[in-house]
Formats: structure tokens, C-alpha cells, sequence
């Protein structure tokens, strides 16, 4: 679901907004900056100029579509516009042009009314549930457009998550408690709804997948990545489970799957889907989560409404804090992109260890990510809160397990540096559940901005400390 931005001109009667080209330079910027995302700008007609014009401007935003309201200020605007438009309740920005000269006359007055328009704001609406941005800047400096374009990017995230349905395929893995989730609380909190899918239709989609359809996704699959001791028939059942889900997602409008992998599949038909997850994540870019992982999904379609890619499901599989490192790693799905050269599929190293016949149910990717910046991402507890912490990937020494994987150090939020101690402190004293999206590129403001935009509470990293945890950091 694209986002659309209903823009509201506001001003006193005056000529200097049209002598200085505000409005036209303005609307101009914010098309462009939407148009990447694939959002769409909409324009209340005149300038209003008290708060009977301001509701009907608003109104005529919200009739078509309107999520985000961005009031403009081409000059000084008057209270009851800005407190009309604020109102209104919908997440809401208000932008302000310098003066285009500092000498004579006061041309414009704008930063002025910038600040009364913000603390009217205060006045009428609980800005942490319902928050208030502004932007000041003309039209081509570049902090601005960084600044309104952070704000599209995690307004589209928001979009994208209403009325998100999430194809749940077989429920949760057995005993996964910590995974849990309140549908009610997450419909209320994002928009997105958990729907069930029965295990057998999957298993009955895949039987019934055409042999050649089946062959050529399997070759895809081979061309893309080099078959590694997986047998011709486990790679066959991955592209039947890949094609299956896909069919899936298009017959029920999924904006993302949660699939439980272990144990059904390992029963009837005897395999494990990370390498089917891995190429719907590349080829698809869908977002997906094993395990049952319904807030996984939702991290995995914020994650590519803020980056354009789903990043990769993981877990913090093993700290090593003497060395300030904390390894990243699934033994499951992660899109082929993120790989640091060649990618493998291999046959699952965990399930069938240890027994006769060996690991041979099911195959996954296996690859090491490359050196470079990355954030680590998780909406938690329902949909009601987020957590975010940016790092580098840094190879030294052991590649770590098989799998997707990567050692990640050089923690850092918006509060400042972190050590890995730190981060571990966080995850365990938060109860966070325990896979999180890894991209590459820092993308926390964006993610901080989104989770202020959702009323989401932000869950701190708490500095590592020995004795009882103070409290959950949140606030």
C-alpha cells in the first residue's frame, strides 16, 4: 500500500510566497523525493487562511487518501490553520522556507510561525501517540530533503503496514512462547493481521506443481548458487515449496509469510524450506520469517519499505564479548544479494545430525556477509514496540556456522557507542524475542523515526552492568 501525503498551503494574504516561487518550489521537491518511494502528493486547493478553510483543505486531503498531512508555510500562517490542520489527528509535518533575503522588510516571517504552528500543535493533540514533525530548509538544501525524506521513507513503512494481511503457514514452532503475539493488539497497534494457512495446503500446493514448472526453478536456483551435496530430489521439493508459497501470497494478497519449517515438513514431505525462504527473499524480495515468526514478517516489511530490500531473519547466535563481537547467524533463509561472494546450497547441518541417514532433509543458503555498516532491527511485543542498534559487519579469524552469517562489532545508537556487552544486557534484559533483521546500510533514524510515527515504545540499549536488571529501558 502506497503512501499518499496531502500537502495544505497556508499563508496570510500576501504576494512574497508567489513572488519567491514557496509553494511551486516546495511541491516540486516533496514529488520528487515521494516519487521514489512510489507515493503519491496530493494538493488541498488555495491558501487557507482560517480554520474553516484549513478543515476543508484537510477534508479534501483525507478524501483522497491522505496519511501524512504536511502543512507548508509560503508565509506567516495564522493559529487557527495550524491548529485546525493538527486536529485532524493524522500524523502530521509542518515545513518552513527561509527568508529569501536578510535585509529590508521581513519577506516571508516564516520561521516565526513555524514555531507557533508547533506549539499550538502541543496544545491540541498527545504528540506521543499522535507525533508532529517539521522541517525547515528551502527547497534544494540538502539536510531538508534528507530530513523529509527520512520522514516519507518511515511514513511508507507505516503504509505499508495497514492492513497488511501475514499468511501464517502451520502456526507457531512447537514451544516457541517468546514468538507469541496478540492479533488484537497487533491490528490495533499496525494495521497488520496474522491470518492462519493450514500445513496441508502448502504440502498439497507443492505435490501439485507442474514437473517442468518444478525443473526450471530448480535450475534458476543451481545458476544462481552452486549445489553443493544436496540431492537432486531435496532440491526439487525446495522449488515445489517455493513455488507453493508463491502461489500462495498471490491467491490471498500476503503482504509477507511466517512459515513454521520444522517439524510438519520434516514429516510429509521431508524437507526444510530455508532454501525456498532464501529465494522468495531474492527473487520476490518477500517478507518472510521461519518459525512462525509473525513480528519477524512485520520487521522484514518494514525493513524493505524503509530500504527497498528485505534484509536477513537471523539470530545473536554467539557473543563473544571479550572480543566485542556478537555473531549473526541463521540456519535458514537470507536473500542471496547479502552474500560476500559465492553463495552455496547445502544440505541443512542440524536437521537429521546425528542420525542414519545423515543431514539430508532440506537444504539452505550458505554464505558469509560482506565487511560494511548494518542495523539490526525488531518490532516487539505485538507490534507495540521497536529496537534498533547499528554496527559493521568485520570478518576476523572463524567464519562462524553454517548458514547465513556474519560478526558484527562497533555498536552504536542514537544515545552513542555501544560495546557488545551492552547490546546482550539489552536483548536479554527487553525479553526480546530472538531473531532480528539484519541489512546492511544504517537505517536506525529511519527505524527510530517509523517506530515514533507507529507510537511504538523505543526499547534503549541498556549499558551492561552486573546484579538485577533496573527496569526495561523503555521510555
Amino acid at each position: 500500500m502506497s503512501l499518499v501525503v496531502g500537502v495544505i498551503k497556508a499563508s496570510l494574504p500576501s504576494y512574497f510566497p508567489d513572488r519567491h516561487g514557496v509553494f511551486e518550489a516546495a511541491l516540486a521537491t516533496l514529488e520528487a523525493l515521494a516519487g521514489k518511494l512510489g507515493a503519491r502528493v496530493v494538493a488541498a486547493p488555495g491558501v487557507p487562511t482560517n480554520a474553516a478553510e484549513a478543515q476543508r483543505a484537510v477534508d479534501h486531503c483525507r478524501a483522497a487518501g491522505a496519511e501524512f498531512l504536511l502543512l507548508v508555510h509560503g508565509g506567516f500562517t495564522m493559529g487557527d490553520v495550524a491548529r485546525q490542520v493538527a486536529l485532524s489527528g493524522l500524523p502530521m509535518g509542518v515545513w518552513a522556507t527561509p527568508e529569501p533575503t536578510h535585509e529590508g522588510d521581513i519577506q516571508l516571517n516564516n520561521f516565526v510561525s513555524l514555531n507557533m504552528s508547533l506549539s499550538i500543535a502541543r496544545g491540541v493533540r498527545d504528540l506521543r501517540r499522535a507525533p508532529v514533525q517539521w522541517y525547515f530548509g528551502a527547497p534544494d538544501d540538502a539536510a531538508l530533503r534528507a530530513r523529509l525524506g527520512r520522514s516519507l521513507r518511515a511514513l511508507s513503512a507505516r503504509a505499508a503496514l495497514r492492513a497488511a494481511r501475514i499468511g501464517v503457514v502451520g502456526g507457531l514452532a512447537p514451544t516457541f512462547y517468546n514468538m507469541e503475539v496478540s492479533a488484537d493488539t497487533l491490528k490495533r497497534a499496525t494495521g497488520a493481521e496474522p491470518v492462519h494457512v493450514d500445513m496441508h495446503r502448502l504440502t498439497a500446493a507443492m505435490a501439485a506443481c507442474a514437473d517442468d514448472a518444478v525443473a526450471r526453478e530448480s535450475a534458476a536456483m543451481a545458476a544462481r548458487a552452486a549445489v553443493r551435496g544436496v540431492l537432486d530430489a531435496q532440491m526439487a521439493l525446495t522449488a515445489r515449496a517455493a513455488l507453493a508459497l508463491r502461489g500462495i501470497v498471490a491467491e490471498e494478497g500476503f503482504a509477507g509469510l511466517a512459515v513454521s519449517d520444522w517439524p510438519a515438513l520434516q514429516a510429509d514431505p521431508g524437507m526444510h524450506p530455508g532454501a525456498a525462504f532464501t529465494w522468495l527473499e531474492e527473487v520476490d524480495n518477500l517478507p518472510l520469517a521461519s518459525e512462525g515468526d509473525v513480528l519477524g514478517t512485520v520487521t522484514q516489511i518494514v525493513t524493505r519499505a524503509l530500504t527497498g530490500r528485505v534484509g536477513s531473519l537471523l539470530d545473536m547466535t554467539s557473543p563473544q564479548l571479550d572480543r566485542d563481537r556478537i555473531l549473526m547467524w541463521h540456519g535458514g533463509g537470507g536473500p542471496l544479494y547479502m552474500a560476500d561472494g559465492a553463495a552455496a546450497w547445502i544440505n541443512h547441518p542440524m536437521i537429521g545430525r546425528g542420525t542414519p541417514e545423515g543431514p539430508r532433509f532440506g537444504a539452505i543458503a550458505d554464505f558469509v556477509f560482506p565487511d560494511g555498516p548494518c542495523t539490526v532491527l525488531r518490532v516487539a511485543r505485538s507490534g507495540t514496540a521497536a529496537f534498533a542498534v547499528e554496527g559493521d559487519v568485520r570478518a576476523g579469524g572463524e567464519t562462524g556456522f553454517a548458514g547465513c552469517r556474519g560478526w558484527v562489532t562497533g555498536f552504536r545508537s542514537d544515545a552513542g557507542a555501544h560495546s557488545a556487552a551492552d547490546v546482550v544486557t539489552s536483548v536479554m534484559e527487553h525479553g526480546l524475542e530472538h531473531h532480528f533483521v539484519l541489512v546492511p546500510g544504517a537505517w536506525g533514524a529511519d527505524f527510530r523515526e517509523f517506530a515514533g510515527w507507529m507510537a511504538m515504545a523505543p526499547l534503549k540499549v541498556v549499558p551492561a552492568h552486573d546484579g538485577l536488571p533496573a527496569g526495561d529501558g523503555s521510555g
